[in-house]
């Protein structure tokens, strides 16, 4: 389904119980759509994630609950109440059985608070990937900021769409000597090929939530989906 036929059914819902007196009215939105249009990025260009915010209140809705924003400042669009759940509750105990040697890893420098509430709940130290173009058609160059020489990896990042920064990430990070590479990615957009991608890369295991539907989707065998269920009914 496309993501605009989601957001047209919930419009609908919200609007159909609205209109049936309903006393309040929460949207629960595992992955919010349009996210990471967050801001006038260049000329000319819709800030779709506050068009979102504004379609959802219109239609009726009293409170969103949603999980890892692209960008945390996007609650700041809404004027309802907003709940924003975060992954690391999911990955925490998952992510124990594998910490040995640990560090956290942000695949590019915008990843940086996520990483750091990760290093910080796990206890353990904390490298950032720096991805730069030097010229347009260029190979990307990753300068890895950060000693990761006979360490385990835990890259951590909201969402993982074409698996290109994750994979190429994960190259750097073994030709600098590191050992184990875990993925912990909240949303699996999974779009192109990605899983083909992340198939063929050198990760040990990839974490991801159920937030997207991934059903119908051969997810191979170093792809783990860890449900996010409990945490949504506990909100």
């Amino acid at each position: 389904t496309l993501p605009a036929d989601n957001l047209m059914e919930l419009l609908i819902m919200i609007d159909a119980a609205k209109r049936a007196s309903a006393k309040t009215i929460t949207a629960v939105i595992p992955y919010f759509g349009y996210a990471r249009q967050d801001r006038k990025d260049q000329p000319r260009v819709a800030i779709t994630a506050k068009l979102m915010a504004n379609l959802l209140t219109i239609a009726g809705a009293d409170r969103i609950i949603t999980m890892d924003l692209h960008a945390a400042q996007i609650q700041g669009y809404f004027d309802i109440p907003f709940d924003h759940l975060y992954g690391s509750s999911v990955f925490k105990d998952i992510i124990e059985v594998h910490k040995k040697n640990l560090v956290v890893v942000s695949p590019d420098v915008g990843g940086i608070k996520i990483a750091r509430a990760y290093a910080k709940l796990l206890d353990c130290g904390l490298v950032v990937i720096d991805k730069r173009r030097p010229k347009q058609n260029m190979a990307e160059v990753m300068n890895i900021i950060g000693d990761v020489a006979g360490k385990d990896i835990l890259i951590v990042d909201d969402l993982i769409d074409t698996a290109g920064t994750f994979v190429g990430a994960i190259d750097a990070l073994k030709d600098k000597g590191a050992l184990e590479i875990y993925g912990a990615i909240t949303h699996p957009v999974l779009s192109g090929n990605a899983l083909e991608r992340i198939t063929n890369s050198k990760v040990t295991k990839l974490f991801v939530t159920d937030t997207i539907n991934v059903e119908g989707i051969h997810l191979e065998n170093n792809i783990q989906v860890v449900s996010s269920a409990e945490l949504f009914t506990e909100a």
